[in-house]
């Protein structure tokens, strides 16, 4: 079939955020292929609203159960109501979503605690961090030799999973008012694996049938993400590749190249990509390559996997979630090497219209059509250089490329280190400047926009959305897919301070910041839960995360871990609005509890929008309500702080920092 013609037809493909798609699907190579943009236009119809709106209950085998709310003869056959089934359902997207970031940390744990034996290629980069984090755990660094105190580190890391009793090590980073609430509300996680484990014996059938006392569940099980799972992973993953800094690279499909032999990695566990980006250096490896006509290889990420390496490597990004067909259909990319989560079944099919070899090394994630290439830490190098020689075996096969021109220059590595050290330096670290300048105004607040993308949003939503609300002068930071998008349209560099307003514009110019701040994968969310609890350590804005004029968003989610983000945000204090659609909709019981009744609870609530211009206006009303709750609502003059000064500021949490605990 001539795709050319197909996407023509219509003026272009309408289901393609990216115009650079477009133009690929459109080129000789592309021709006859069929992507996930093709499959959404054949669909057309709106998904079943029953199971879109969370009223379709499939948890027994009596059902499927079409509820709807009110109607009494469309009960289910249990007598389960919209609002049961729609939290049973909800609960169980959240408990999906934990379960996977939580298993990528556990093979990251693993990884660490093999790198600490001297097992793997990989090394402990960051010693200081190390021993934050060994502190944190309720270990006590002094007098242990760095592979000692690791290797301490990765098993009391690893012991958080089958927890039975008590509480997770990182619950204690959180502000002590927010551990309160959860104390009071009997939601600390007590082990990651159990809080997966009971949200879905809870919501297995004639178990849990209160939706409230569901929805508390699911709270817990999040928590056990946030705090638990994804905190870990990326702590442990920076002391082990290194903490991010600010690093320059580009991004997008104009970073694959004609003369190299491309290799793209894709999907969310940097243990894989880190040794590839060791073997691709390697002379040995680099001449093969040449032999065969190459002139070296060209590492590229895809999705999340992307976003490790980027940040910590530099290496670009040649595109996300929705991209990674589309990388295929250059024909320029040699092997394709994917892990875990967010990986479409279709790439096999579309590789056999190249020459390109889909490489699985995940136990957990095997694809028909793949070639399965067992990825094994204490092997990591030698896999990896195996990986990349299929890929050289793959170059003088090529048949005809197309590469866009398309790339952009970005600015990654925002770690909540990075953060501290550029409002102050190695010795005057601190977000005293973030928070005084949003005391003083310049800064209206923080919004995290963060998340997937979805091939059925055609609009950039994220990109519409982070340019009014820096215009507006809130700081944006952002992680996942969201990033990437983001970075395509050239945000993620200094030179898009120009878009800010003139106070957010002035802050940004002074330190040579983007106005939007890259920090990271989609496990690396637990970042901004650090950095919102250090802006309420520091003082000025409150005791509590609820308190900050700061709110999240994913105006695209697509992924069961987005909802399992945004439940730990929510209990976390910090209110997040999804779009565009919602899984408990069908219900309104279910959804005005989310929606209100968990403002009283959480000090925080979910939000719908739909077009970017709706999530702007929630966002920035919200962020204006905490700052007249903080008494901020008028403009202030510039204040420059002395010691005197910053010493009667309130700072209830002091002793207790993000860097770990002192005395």
């Amino acid at each position: 079939m001539d795709t050319s013609k197909r996407f023509k037809s219509n003026g272009g493909c309408p289901s393609i955020q990216c115009l650079v798609n477009r133009e690929v699907l459109c080129q000789e190579p592309a021709q006859g292929v069929t992507t996930a943009a093709h499959r959404v236009e054949k669909r057309g119809a709106t998904p079943c609203l029953f199971g879109q709106g969370g009223t379709c209950c499939r948890n027994c085998n009596m059902g499927p159960c079409q509820i709807i709310e009110g109607v009494e003869e469309m009960i289910g056959i249990c007598g389960a109501t919209a609002s049961t089934v729609a939290a049973r359902n909800f609960a169980r997207i959240v408990a999906a979503g934990t379960a996977s970031h939580s298993d990528h940390a556990r093979e990251t744990v693993l990884a660490f605690i093999a790198t600490a034996k001297g097992e793997t290629p990989y090394e402990i980069k960051d010693t200081l961090k190390l021993r934050r984090m060994a502190a944190w755990l309720g270990i006590d660094p002094a007098e242990k030799d760095i592979q000692q105190l690791a290797l301490e580190v990765g098993e009391t890391a690893l012991a958080e999973f089958g927890k039975q009793e008590g509480s997770l090590h990182f619950i204690r980073r959180a502000p002590q008012k927010r551990q309160e609430i959860w104390q009071e509300l009997g939601v600390v996680p007590r082990g990651i694996d159990r809080e997966v484990v009971e949200t879905m014996h809870r919501t297995h059938m004639g178990v849990d049938q209160d939706f409230r006392h569901i929805f508390r569940q699911a709270a817990r099980c999040a928590l056990a993400d946030g705090w638990g799972g994804s905190m870990l992973a990326t702590e442990l993953q920076d002391i082990m590749f290194g903490t991010p800094v600010p690093i320059r690279t580009v991004v997008n499909l104009g970073v694959l190249k004609e003369d190299m032999v491309n290799i793209t990695v894709h999907g969310h566990e940097p243990v894989l990509a880190e040794a590839l980006a060791m073997a691709a250096q390697d002379p040995e490896i680099i001449a093969e390559a040449k032999k065969v006509g190459a002139k070296g290889i060209n590492l590229a990420g895809i999705c999340c996997t992307g976003n490790e390496i980027l940040m910590r490597r530099g290496i670009p990004i040649a595109g996300s979630f929705v991209q990674q067909e589309i990388a295929l259909t250059t024909g320029a990319v040699e092997a394709m090497v994917v892990d875990v989560q967010c990986v479409m079944q279709s790439l096999p099919e579309i590789a056999r219209c190249f020459h390109t070899e889909v490489i699985t090394t995940s136990d957990r994630a095997e694809i028909v059509g793949a070639t399965h290439v067992p990825f094994d830490h204490h092997r990591a190098l030698e896999v990896a250089k195996d990986i990349v020689r299929r890929a050289i075996a793959r170059f003088p096969k090529r048949g005809k490329v197309y590469i866009p021109k398309a790339k952009m220059d970005v600015v990654a590595g925002f770690s909540h280190e990075t953060i501290l050290y550029i409002q102050g330096g190695r010795f005057r670290a601190s977000y005293k400047p973030l928070n005084d300048n949003i005391i003083n105004g310049r800064i209206l607040g923080v919004a995290a926009i963060v998340g997937c993308d979805n091939f059925r949003i055609q609009d950039e939503v994220h990109v519409e959305l982070a340019k009014e609300l820096i215009a507006n002068n809130v700081l944006v930071l952002t992680t996942g897919c969201a990033a990437t998008g983001l970075g395509r349209a050239g945000l993620l560099s200094p030179e898009a301070a120009e878009l800010a307003g003139e106070g957010l514009r002035e802050v940004l110019e002074a330190v040579g910041c983007p106005p939007v701040l890259h920090m990271g994968s989609c496990v690396d969310n637990s970042r901004i839960l650090i950095a919102a609890t250090e802006m309420v350590r520091t003082g000025g804005l409150g005791e509590d995360i609820s308190d900050l004029p700061a709110i999240g968003c994913a105006p695209q989610w697509m992924s069961e871990k987005a909802i399992a983000i945004g439940q730990y945000f929510v209990a976390s204090g910090a209110s997040v609005v999804f779009g565009p659609t919602f899984p408990t909709t069908k219900s309104q019981e279910a959804t005005d509890h989310l929606f209100k009744e968990m403002e009283e609870i959480y000090g925080a609530r979910w939000f719908l929008a739909k077009e970017a211009k709706d999530f702007a206006s929630i966002m920035i009303d919200q962020i204006r309500q905490k700052r007249k709750a903080l008494g901020l609502d008028k403009k202030r003059e510039r204040v420059l702080f002395d010691m005197a000064m910053r010493r009667q500021l309130d700072t209830p949490l002091q002793g207790v920092g993000c860097h770990g605990p002192t005395t």
